[in-house]
């Protein structure tokens, strides 16, 4: 369904590409060559299908909200992500990346996280395949979610925290990069979101596509119809990336990335890269970065610590220049106000990430009514209950 791709040099448009070192250079365009083989290779397709059916439990069905529809008065459907094995969309790309890892003879992967999801996949996956894992994750975050980094620990990962910077999301991916660089010829980076140096935002897009292209044909056969608006949050992206696949075609669907406004619109201060961001260099890739006047990469937050990130992927940036899919923000308040109101009108508790994507549904419903709106409900909110009711608690 997707048809808009990178070109040789990984660009979409102006955004994307491999800024990084020569020999590190070389490794990545193997791996392109490898991945790009291996997905026209039934043997690996009939396998990652069975795991996605029998372990991870795909697919994730579309759940009619009909109490929350009756209170906004708009039709919200929300996509089940969070009915995956490990609770999010990241087990998709996850168990992807092991097993390309795994089919290079490499013994090992690393990777980075921030709400602990990815890691958790990753971990999982790794357990599953009997490789290595190295996960590398902020101290701020891993106070955040400890859940997810004891179950890191239980499945066999060597949970490395990050003590630089603001201890949270970039900091472990700078460490997490810097960790393969080093090890590279029997490493695996398994990136966590569309981000990154050219082929890895193409390779975790691939393996989230099915959450589109399952969306697409279960608004049709369930509900009779396409919606009239696809919504999802924004970190990286890779869950949003994935559902926008399976409708970027659609012409009468709105696209809707929903990006952390944290605590406010001044810079430090969100995680917003599209809505405050400019061109620049961020990880090895062209994206829209969260700057200071010098142009240095200044520090992103929001209360979801999966989007706690002061870039995004290429392929956002390219839907926003031309206008294929549309970015709004929601701040740290309106999640969690999404956060309780979901858990008490729908019994489903959702990510603070997700909560975003919740809150910008709710937010919408004010200007339209009698819409369709589908919601990619990533990940399920386990892993913040603890920080929710210590620090937000509503009686």
């Amino acid at each position: 369904m997707n048809n808009i791709k990178p070109d040789k040099n990984g660009f979409f448009g102006n955004y994307g590409g491999q800024f990084i070192e020569e020999d590190l250079k070389n490794e990545l365009n193997k791996i392109e060559k490898e991945f790009l083989e291996i997905i026209q290779d039934k043997s690996f397709l009939d396998e990652l299908d069975y795991l996605m059916k029998n372990f991870v439990g795909r697919p994730s069905p579309i759940y009619f909200a009909k109490n929350l529809s009756t209170k906004l008065g708009n039709k919200i459907y929300l996509k089940r992500e969070d009915l995956n094995h490990t609770g999010a969309h990241k087990i998709n790309h996850c168990l992807g990346e092991a097993l390309l890892a795994k089919k290079m003879g490499k013994t090992k992967v690393i990777g980075e996280t921030g709400a602990g999801q990815h890691g958790l996949a990753l971990a999982t996956a790794s357990a599953l395949l009997g490789l290595q894992c190295d996960i590398y994750m902020g101290e701020t975050d891993i106070e955040k979610a400890k859940t997810n980094v004891d179950k890191m620990k239980l499945l066999g990962a060597n949970v490395i925290p990050v003590s630089h910077g603001t201890k949270s999301l970039k900091e472990a991916v700078d460490a997490a990069l810097t960790a393969y660089k080093n090890d590279f010829k029997n490493s695996f980076y398994a990136i966590g979101s569309v981000v990154g140096p050219h082929p890895f935002p193409m390779i975790v897009e691939y393996f989230q596509t099915r959450i589109g292209v399952d969306a697409n044909k279960q608004m049709k056969e369930q509900y009779d119809g396409l919606p009239d608006y696809v919504v999802a949050c924004v970190g990286g992206g890779s869950n949003a990336i994935g559902i926008f696949n399976g409708f970027v075609h659609e012409q009468d669907v709105q696209l809707i990335g929903v990006e952390p406004l944290g605590k406010s619109e001044k810079i430090g201060e969100n995680a917003a890269s599209i809505s405050f961001g400019k061109d620049g260099i961020l990880h090895g890739f062209k994206c829209k970065v969260l700057q200071d006047e010098n142009g240095n990469v200044m520090d992103a937050y929001s209360v979801a610590c999966g989007l706690d990130y002061p870039g995004i992927g290429p392929k956002h940036c390219y839907l926003n220049e031309n206008k294929l899919a549309k970015y709004e923000t929601i701040g740290d308040l309106e999640a969690i106000d999404a956060f309780y109101e979901l858990s008490k009108t729908e019994g489903i508790i959702p990510a603070l990430e997700s909560s975003h994507a919740v809150a910008y549904a709710i937010k919408l419903s004010k200007e339209v009514k009698d819409k369709r709106i589908l919601v990619n409900l990533s990940g399920r909110g386990d892993k913040d209950i603890n920080f929710i009711m210590e620090n937000y608690p509503k009686n």
